[in-house]
């Protein structure tokens, strides 16, 4: 709790951090992928535009649907090297080709992975135009998060030829055995260094992509001013695949390579937060590292797996999920979709769509949308595309989500106690496929219960004699703008018969009938 606690304690020291209220304990976050986001905005206004010219209603639209903070994904300089493989890799076509039917090369810019430099895209902006979007959002009472990409650089980085010793560097024998692990890159004196491709040891390496060295003193010191530099012009980092620098992880990944160089005694994010203790810190995490990487400072981590049990539709298992410590959940970043993930659209489609929709929203922890998920996209635009394919936005999806982004702003959701509820048969044997929870605060309570089940489900739920004081209970439910009361004495005895219809939800505003 230490670590929220800070968070809602205090705000950044830079421009417009006295008019930023605390971050919530439960925050909104919206990604936004920058470049394609920036030339969808200048097809509207019929102009080219930077970050600078977006108009205020869009930051003010993002306000009022509730959130508190803004991830613009890829505002970093793109290297042309990493954009040139892009163009030219054969093995990436079929999913362009799956994203932009007819695309040509110049709809590929190359992955905003793929950095030549932690400098403003050009194409994009500069730092006084991020430094100025920083302190307008600071007046909406908005916070900014961008990009921090510790694992790799571009290969045409400067620091390949400056510091290559900032590299896992191979051998010429190594690079005979294992070809497509490495490349051949010159040093600033004119000789020729083998340098990693970055990867993640679970799949290929990505060739677009130079592999930095965590057991470099030298790296982590120019890593660490990398993020003084960024901490300047924003409020936190979405740190992309941020386990792959864990010691133990790295030390496993690159021994081959590293040979007897030793194992640095801290981990470099333990450093790197302790540095920046008012960055709101946001790792993108599997491969059972969250826990690790919360205990090492990180705000809020990935929460992958909730994701895929909701996905695969086994609901004991995301009933025991939500078992888990209530601290970790608090900090877990919970999400339908990411500029990683398949569209949220097409992964549930739209019968799902409510009963996902309300329960990635008001289980506790951060909960994180995507730009074109609102609407119903289903095209998954590929990071290394400048855009996808048009496409009409669904209006029934988008009253979904604006109804339910409007309950769920209430702060019960975002301050308040969370409460798992267990649902009792009612003697269908139904109840399984629901989830039920409560979140209450002073301003009051709510009740969720949401049917992860194709079918009709049925169950009881019974409350707390401190939550049964009055006469009986009004419910409420926001979603389906409905009402029902029932008597203290039939909560006691049946406790609150609920019946929901396949991939149904209900979010209760809970009052005592006086």
């Amino acid at each position: 709790m230490a670590q929220l606690d800070r968070l809602a304690a205090t705000v950044p020291a830079e421009a417009g951090a006295d008019t930023l209220p605390p971050l919530r304990l439960h925050p909104q976050l919206y990604e936004i992928s920058t470049l394609p986001w920036l030339l969808r905005l200048g097809k509207q206004l019929g102009r080219s535009i930077g970050i600078s010219d977006v108009p205020h209603t869009e930051w003010e639209r993002l306000r009022a649907l509730g959130f508190d903070l803004v991830y613009l994904m890829g505002v970093w300089k793109r290297s042309p090297e990493g954009r040139r493989l892009s163009r030219s890799q054969i093995s990436l076509f079929k999913r362009y080709d799956e994203c932009l039917p007819g695309w040509t090369l110049n709809d590929v810019p190359g992955s905003p992975f793929s950095i030549q430099a932690y400098e403003p895209d050009p194409s994009i902006g500069t730092w006084d135009d991020f430094d100025a979007l920083h302190r307008r959002l600071h007046e909406l009472g908005m916070r900014l998060i961008l990009d921090v990409i510790p694992n790799h650089t571009g290969p045409d980085h400067h620091w390949i030829t400056e510091h290559p010793e900032y590299y896992i560097r191979g051998t010429l024998a190594q690079y005979r055995v294992n070809p497509g692990d490495f490349f051949i890159a010159e040093n600033s004196s004119g000789g020729a260094e083998v340098i990693a491709y970055g990867r993640d040891p679970n799949f290929a390496p990505w060739t677009d992509t130079a592999q930095l060295n965590y057991f470099n003193p030298g790296l982590r010191a120019a890593m660490v001013e990398q993020i003084r530099r960024i901490n300047e012009i924003c409020d936190g980092a979405r740190c992309d695949m941020a386990m792959l620098i864990l010691n133990d992880h790295f030390h496993q990944t690159w021994e081959s390579v590293l040979g007897s160089t030793p194992t640095p005694r801290e981990e470099f994010w333990e450093e790197a937060t302790r540095l920046f203790p008012n960055f709101i810190w946001i790792a993108e995490a599997y491969s059972d590292s969250e826990w690790a990487l919360q205990q090492l400072g990180f705000n809020f981590t990935y929460d992958k797996r909730l994701y895929d049990r909701l996905r695969d539709g086994f609901v004991r298992d995301v009933y025991l999920h939500l078992k888990a410590d209530l601290e970790f959940q608090r900090r877990s970043v919970r999400f339908l979709e990411n500029h990683d993930e398949a569209r949220a659209a097409s992964v549930f489609g739209k019968s799902r769509l409510p009963a996902v929709a309300v329960l990635a929203s008001t289980v506790p922890g951060m909960h994180f949308f995507n730009d074109g998920q609102f609407e119903g996209f289903q095209k998954q635009l590929v990071v290394q595309l400048s855009h996808a394919q048009e496409e009409s936005a669904d209006p029934e999806i988008q009253r979904i989500y604006e109804k339910v982004l409007t309950i769920t702003d209430s702060p019960e959701f975002h301050n308040g106690v969370w409460k798992l509820l267990e649902v009792k048969d009612t003697g269908e044997r139904t109840n399984s496929d629901l989830i039920a929870y409560r979140w209450s605060d002073s301003s009051g309570q709510k009740l969720v219960v949401v049917n992860l089940g194709a079918s009709n489900s049925t169950g009881r739920i019974y409350f707390d004699d401190n939550v049964l004081s009055g006469a009986g209970l009004r419910f409420d439910d926001l979603l389906n703008d409905r009402s029902y009361e029932r008597p203290t004495a039939d909560l006691k005895r049946w406790g609150l018969f609920i019946k929901l219809a396949g991939f149904g939800a209900h979010i209760f505003d809970v009052k005592s009938i006086a």
